[in-house]
């Protein structure tokens, strides 16, 4: 193409515009992300005007019209396009580029793009954005939620956005995550089945909002004489299979199984759910991939076991040691308030501290309990650690983990720090802390100390260092007056201990995390752990769409990211129950 082709059709500027808007909202209709419409929508370039000698030009017109398009939709600066392009390289192939562009090479392009080119690309950008919106097409967040004027009010010294804005842009959050998260599980079902997948996750939604159960909701379908409600068998054969692949059997019931074969079989099952939680998961991160949600600069997780509780007595006579041959064996005890309790144990890695807090995986955990036989197979918390951190690790490049004490083992701690991470677990006192402790306390105006290079030793050899912290203990039922905390910095000063012992109380986002979880499960008195797991992993996800939600809300309302929640937990759920049944 000459130079003469493309500098015509400057007259033609507005009529220009809108073909590209026009073919903008036809590719809405067919793609699912706002960045694969800047991709396929057709752009004339006849129309626009690029002084560059375009038989040199790594990347022509029509590609760095798109990198304009989307410069302009993201409101981003040069270096931060050019950085993209750098470090994705699905979005440089999406916009159809052979090279990398420089911020250089960009500021000298938009310079060869005349003012008309640009005023007609600027029309564009916005004409794209509002058939983005209008399609309900995913588009990272910024575009859909900033306000219009009229629904902003004014709320003593900063403006706000009304609760009518929230409500109908929260609405449209809620309805795309869903789309692009509930799809990832599938029951393999055949094609005349009579009740469809978003059907069974329907009635689902309602049981979490309600805390209700299959029954529940099935005898309520009948009662009310709601066609799209299936009875609570049906709803229970389909959660199952949403957790099996489909060339998956179970030939002999589970519970008249070896447990042996059981943990095996549970493995089959547990991997493939989880494979349908991180696509879940990865699809809701991409549409809040260009809003950073995870730009601090020190990324913090928490991985911490929560329960599910089972209120089944394991024994049939403990004095005699006489255990019940059908209980679950994914049911362990637990300590909780000093009582001791049985449920099912699930181990989470969650961002924590100034990022949006999303679970970034899950594992059911195996664990060996007193009424089993010593061989009983049981997951390492090093292999689910080393688990979690490679889901994570996906997903984000994270800085350091922080563990509950139920963590501190040698293997957890030489797997984290394996991979370049830090790590902050506190631990019980054991005799040589007293020592340190008894030292402390002898010193007038001290009231902290360190114990430095600590080796930890994996079979015989050192495997890295680690350092010891003594603080005084601020939580009620400390073991003692004081609290000890292990992590795998280097020679932490006297004066950073209480930066890093008080950076642990982040942690405890993900207590919070396990409330909400937790009150998003239905209720099932089913013994098969395909269910349990199904159950806590739909909750979780439940839990990873309300907080994109109120953190895309957030954005548009340029609210702090970690400020109480705009859309609530309740809240939200009520609305995806709304949202699948007008699907339905």
């Amino acid at each position: 193409m000459t130079s003469e082709q493309i500098s015509a059709g400057d007259d033609d500027a507005p009529a220009l515009a809108g073909a590209i808007v026009y073919h903008a909202g036809e590719v809405c209709e067919t793609v699912d992300h706002l960045w694969r419409v800047l991709g396929e929508v057709s752009i004339p370039v006849d129309g626009l005007t690029d002084h560059r000698q375009q038989h040199k030009v790594a990347n022509g017109t029509e590609s760095m019209a798109r990198v304009y398009l989307y410069q302009k939709i993201y409101d981003l600066a040069q270096s931060e396009v050019a950085d993209r392009l750098e470090s994705r390289p699905s979005l440089l192939k999406t916009l159809d580029l052979e090279k990398v562009p420089s911020q250089q090479s960009l500021s000298y392009v938009w310079k060869q793009f005349t003012e008309q080119t640009k005023r007609t690309l600027n029309t564009a950008a916005t004409g794209i954005a509002q058939e983005a919106v209008d399609s309900g097409v995913v588009l990272e967040a910024r575009v859909p939620i900033i306000p219009d004027e009229d629904d902003i009010e004014e709320d003593g010294d900063e403006p706000t956005a009304t609760r009518e804005h929230v409500r109908k842009q929260g609405n449209k959050i809620v309805e795309l995550a869903r789309r692009h998260a509930f799809g990832e599980f599938d029951s393999h079902r055949a094609d005349n089945r009579v009740y469809e997948d978003e059907q069974i996750l329907d009635l689902f939604a309602s049981a979490c909002l309600t805390q209700g159960s299959a029954h529940s909701e099935g005898e309520a379908g009948w009662f009310l004489d709601e066609n799209d409600a299936c009875d609570d068998s049906t709803f229970l054969r389909v959660i199952k299979q949403f957790a099996m692949p489909a060339d998956q059997e179970v030939s002999v019931p589970l519970q008249d199984q070896q447990i042996e074969d059981i943990v095996a079989f549970t493995e089959v099952f547990r991997e493939y759910l989880m494979d349908s939680f991180d696509t879940a998961t990865e699809n809701i991160l991409q549409t809040i991939r260009y809003e950073d949600p995870f730009d601090d600069r020190h990324v913090v997780a928490a991985v911490d076991f929560t329960h599910v509780p089972y209120h089944v007595w394991p024994w049939i006579d403990k004095d005699e040691q006489i255990s019940k041959s059908t209980y679950p064996p994914m049911v362990s005890g637990y300590v909780d308030d000093g009582e001791l309790k049985h449920g099912y144990t699930f181990a989470t890695i969650t961002i924590v501290g100034n990022d949006v807090p999303i679970i970034l995986g899950i594992e059911g955990v195996k664990e060996h309990s007193d009424w089993e036989p010593t061989e009983t197979p049981a997951d390492s918390k090093a292999d689910v650690v080393a688990r979690l951190l490679s889901r994570a690790q996906q997903y984000v490049d994270l800085d350091e983990i922080l563990l509950d004490g139920g963590f501190y083992a040698r293997n957890v701690r030489a797997e984290i720090n394996s991979r370049g991470l830090l790590y902050t677990i506190p631990v019980g006192k054991y005799e040589s802390d007293y020592e340190a402790i008894k030292h402390i306390k002898s010193k007038d105006g001290v009231d902290a100390a360190v114990n430095h290079d600590v080796p930890v030793g994996i079979d015989g050899d050192v495997d890295h260092t680690a350092e010891y912290l003594y603080v005084p203990a601020t939580s009620d039922d400390a073991d003692g007056e004081y609290a000890v905390f292990v992590t795998n910095r280097d020679h932490v000063a006297p004066d950073e201990i209480a930066h890093v012992t008080n950076s642990y109380s982040r942690r405890w986002d993900i207590e919070n995390q396990y409330k909400s979880v937790q009150s998003y499960l239905p209720k099932t008195s089913s013994t098969d752990y395909r269910v349990r797991l199904f159950n806590f992993t739909f909750a979780a996800l439940l839990y990873n769409l309300w907080r994109l939600t109120d953190f895309l809300v957030k954005v548009g309302m340029e609210r702090e990211i970690r400020s109480p929640p705009v859309v609530t937990a309740r809240t939200f759920v009520r609305a995806v129950g709304n949202s699948l049944r007008k699907a339905g």
